[in-house]
C-alpha cells in the first residue's frame, strides 16, 4: 500500500472502483419539485454546473448527501451505494404528481472514484464528472467501463484497494453513511455549509434547519483528530471529564504521521489545536480536509 500511497499524495493518479447511485430527473416541473425536496437552490444551477445537497426528513435529518450535475431539463443525483435506493424512493413517490420523471442509472454505468492531479476525463468522454467536497468520480458507461480502466492505467494509474482507499477518504475529510453520518445526523452537523441554500424557499426540513442558522448552532459537528496513538470507532470524547464528543471513522496517515479520525465534536470544544481526551491519551482537532 505505501508505494501506491506516495505515488498518489505525491500528484500521480490513482483509482478506486466503487459501487455508486445515479439517478436521473427530468422534465417541466423538474427544478419546482427538486427544490422542494433538497437544501440547495435548485434554480441557480445552470446547465452543465453541479452542486452539492443533501435530502432531508421532515425533522432536518439526513436521508443522504447527493452531488447534482445539471444537464438542460435532466439532473444527475450521485450518492452513495448505502442511500441509492432511498434517494431514488424519495423522487419516485411523487413523480404522479407533476410532470417529472425519475430514473435509476446506477446498474448502467460503473463509478470510479480518482485521484490525482490528471485524473479529470476529458470534455469527450461519454459518461458523467462529478467533483465536489474533495472528492472526484466519474460515471462510466458499463461498456466502455474496461477502456476506461485501461486507459488509466496506461497513464501511470495505480488500482486502490479497499485499505488505500479508506485512508485517502478520511484525510480528505470525506464522511460516509452509516459510519460518520446517518439518519440521526442533523444535516448542518456536517459542516458542509455549501450545500445548504438560506435563501432559498422552503423545503422539507427546511425549518429546522434554518432555525439552527439563523437562532444558534448545531451542539456538535464533524471534524478532524490527530493523534500519537490509535483511535477507535465510537470511542467517546471528553474534556474536564465532561463528554465533548464521539469518534467516527479512523486510520493512520502516514504523509502526517500520526492517526488521524473524523469525530462529531461539541461546538464548543472546535477551535483547531483543542485538546480533548479519549481513554487517557490526547488527541487535537484539526480542520477539515487534512490535506
Amino acid at each position: 500500500m505505501s508505494d501506491a500511497y506516495e505515488h498518489i499524495r505525491s500528484g500521480g493518479t490513482g483509482f478506486y472502483e466503487q459501487k455508486r447511485g445515479l439517478i436521473s430527473v427530468s422534465g417541466n416541473e423538474a427544478v419546482q419539485f427538486l427544490d422542494g425536496m433538497i437544501t440547495n437552490d435548485m434554480k441557480t444551477l445552470e446547465d452543465g454546473q453541479q452542486m452539492l445537497a443533501a435530502f432531508p426528513n421532515a425533522q432536518g435529518r439526513l436521508i443522504a448527501v447527493v452531488r447534482v450535475l445539471r444537464q438542460g431539463d435532466r439532473f444527475l443525483f450521485e450518492t452513495e451505494n448505502t442511500t441509492r435506493e432511498k434517494v431514488f424512493q424519495n423522487l419516485f413517490r411523487f413523480t404522479f404528481a407533476g410532470d417529472f420523471f425519475v430514473e435509476d442509472l446506477s446498474d448502467d454505468y460503473r463509478y470510479f472514484e480518482l485521484f490525482g492531479t490528471k485524473s479529470e476525463p476529458g470534455a469527450s468522454s461519454p459518461g458523467f464528472f462529478f467533483s465536489s467536497n474533495g472528492q472526484v468520480g466519474y460515471f462510466a458507461p458499463a461498456d466502455d467501463a474496461d477502456a476506461f480502466v485501461e486507459t488509466l492505467r496506461g497513464g501511470g494509474g495505480s488500482e486502490i484497494v479497499d485499505e488505500l482507499y479508506e485512508t485517502l477518504r478520511i484525510e480528505s475529510g470525506i464522511p460516509k453513511f452509516g459510519i460518520d453520518m446517518d439518519e440521526t445526523t442533523i444535516v448542518p452537523e456536517l459542516g458542509l455549509e455549501e450545500m445548504i441554500s438560506y435563501t432559498k424557499g422552503c423545503y422539507i426540513g427546511q425549518e429546522i434547519i434554518a432555525r439552527i442558522h439563523f437562532r444558534g448552532h448545531v451542539a456538535k459537528r464533524l471534524a478532524g483528530l490527530t493523534s500519537n496513538e490509535p483511535l477507535t470507532l465510537g470511542m467517546e470524547l471528553t474534556l474536564d471529564g465532561k463528554n465533548a464528543g464521539k469518534v467516527a471513522s479512523t486510520t493512520f496517515s502516514p504523509k502526517l504521521g500520526k492517526h488521524i479520525a473524523l469525530a462529531f465534536v461539541r461546538y464548543d470544544h472546535l477551535a483547531p489545536g483543542t485538546v480533548l481526551n479519549v481513554e487517557n491519551t490526547d488527541v487535537v482537532v484539526s480542520k477539515l480536509p487534512f490535506m
